[in-house]
């Protein structure tokens, strides 16, 4: 089901998508020296690790040290009291490159793998190594459903729940998978990007899906 989804979704979306992989390739290469793509390791379905692509936002060999610490706090110390919003005022994030992420246009090259089968559309955002290594045993749970690019967590809140919150919600969507929740979920998405363009963030914050090296 999810495959069907995911590839009918790409389909359709294949063609509107084209302008803004070509307006983030054409940024990114006039702002910023190095490649236009961010490669990352990511943990997916049943714990598998797979290589994520996004469109790179920061500078080239920016140190992902304090997000690794700072999520760690977040799991572990702050995971009922303090929101995932983003770290958005690091001086190593590339001229525009907050707009990038605000539109979720730095999102769009894990199209690629969707079609290669590590990804959905729709199932919760694959975490990093590191943030895995603190999960408890429950919050493994979130690996049953394969991730997605957008998911339950990214149009119920998203920076503003904690980290158990959004936990609790990737297993809500794996236990109530079907292709309605999908559709759902889908036509939400675009509000939530809306409303995350609107939103500003706080300052010094850091998110589970933004590493400092993306």
């Amino acid at each position: 089901m999810e495959a069907v989804a995911g590839l009918g979704g790409f389909a359709d979306g294949h063609y509107t998508a084209v302008p803004s992989l070509l307006f983030a390739v054409i940024l990114i290469k006039l702002v910023s020296p190095g490649p236009v793509l961010f490669k990352q390791e990511r943990i997916g379905y049943m714990r598998r690790a797979f290589t994520l692509f996004k469109f790179r936002t920061m500078e080239v060999d920016t140190d992902a040290d304090a997000h690794a610490q700072h999520m760690r706090k977040l799991i572990v110390k702050d995971s009922e009291s303090r929101p995932l919003s983003k770290l958005e005022n690091s001086p190593h994030i590339i001229r525009n490159g907050r707009l990038l992420r605000a539109s979720c246009i730095d999102e769009l090259p894990q199209f690629f793998n969707v079609l290669r089968g590590e990804m959905s559309l729709v199932g919760p955002r694959p975490c990093l190594a590191y943030e895995a290594d603190e999960y408890q045993r429950w919050h493994v749970r979130r690996f049953d459903s394969v991730p997605g690019m957008t998911g339950l967590w990214q149009v119920m809140g998203k920076n503003r729940t904690t980290f158990k919150e959004m936990i609790r919600l990737d297993i809500s969507y794996t236990q109530n998978l079907s292709l309605w929740l999908d559709l759902k979920i889908l036509f939400l998405t675009p509000v939530a990007i809306i409303r995350q363009i609107i939103d500003k963030p706080s300052p010094g914050e850091v998110g589970a899906d933004q590493a400092a090296t993306s």
